[in-house]
């Protein structure tokens, strides 16, 4: 598969990505200026596509440790090499692994932080993506949002937080499943791709054994139209900035 050499602003990251297969979007970004990742930390991202997100943290980020967790093994191996890339191998690993499967790879009460940008369209949910990267991609075709989430509660320790980036249409679901596995919810943010525009995305954060209590931060607006076409609001710029780490 014939691939591309990217930039990130974030930190001059260096990425492969197929040219015509997964390519990452702003999702993950929107997630790792999202989170609080504690110095020394051991975070794990399920369903990691090319590395992309645990990059990013071990840029931004002092946590310790980082694992990305990847089913389609030429993804997988990417993001290895992408790792390598950028000379993070010895904060970054990354795993073939199916996360339905996790006990087999990780033992439970490792992390302090699970992420996860996962596919978010039911299977029989719209049109599937012809190329199978990014098919699996966007649709449950290797795990659903039950999996994603018992992988995330397997892996936490007490007192860990799970966040995640997900469709706001189907935010009752995640919450609701979050709770029951014990990940209670307690930071929320809506994305809205621009003022007067309905949410379309949204960011949630729970924490492993948490107390009921759930804080609704500021919306996000993802563009702005200056009557010249829509672009990145300052916020959004700002993020792709290291210096506002």
């Amino acid at each position: 598969m014939k691939e591309t050499l990217d930039t990130l602003s974030i930190g001059n990251l260096q990425l492969l990505q197929a040219k015509d297969g997964y390519r990452y979007s702003l999702d993950p970004v929107l997630l790792a200026r999202f989170v609080n990742v504690g110095k020394g930390a051991k975070v794990v991202d399920l369903g990691t596509g090319s590395g992309i997100l645990p990059l990013i943290l071990a840029r931004l980020s002092g946590a310790g440790e980082l694992t990305g967790i990847e089913i389609q093994p030429a993804l997988a191996e990417r993001a290895g090499r992408n790792v390598r890339l950028n000379g993070l191998q010895d904060r970054v690993n990354i795993l073939h692994q199916d996360i339905r499967d996790i006990r087999e790879a990780i033992p439970g009460n490792y992390a302090d932080l699970v992420v996860s940008n996962p596919p978010y369209r039911h299977p029989d949910s719209g049109r599937i993506a012809p190329n199978s990267e990014r098919a699996a991609a966007r649709h449950e075709i290797s795990g659903g949002l039950v999996d994603f989430i018992a992988a995330a509660a397997w892996l936490l320790k007490q007192g860990g937080h799970f966040a995640v980036i997900y469709l706001a249409e189907r935010l009752p679901e995640l919450m609701l499943t979050m709770a029951a596995a014990g990940l209670e919810p307690k930071r929320l943010r809506m994305v809205h791709p621009q003022r007067g525009k309905e949410a379309k995305m949204v960011l949630v954060e729970g924490g492993k054994g948490g107390r009921p209590g759930l804080r609704v931060e500021d919306p996000l607006y993802v563009y702005v139209d200056n009557g010249e076409g829509r672009n990145y609001t300052e916020e959004i710029l700002q993020m792709y900035d290291t210096a506002s780490a």
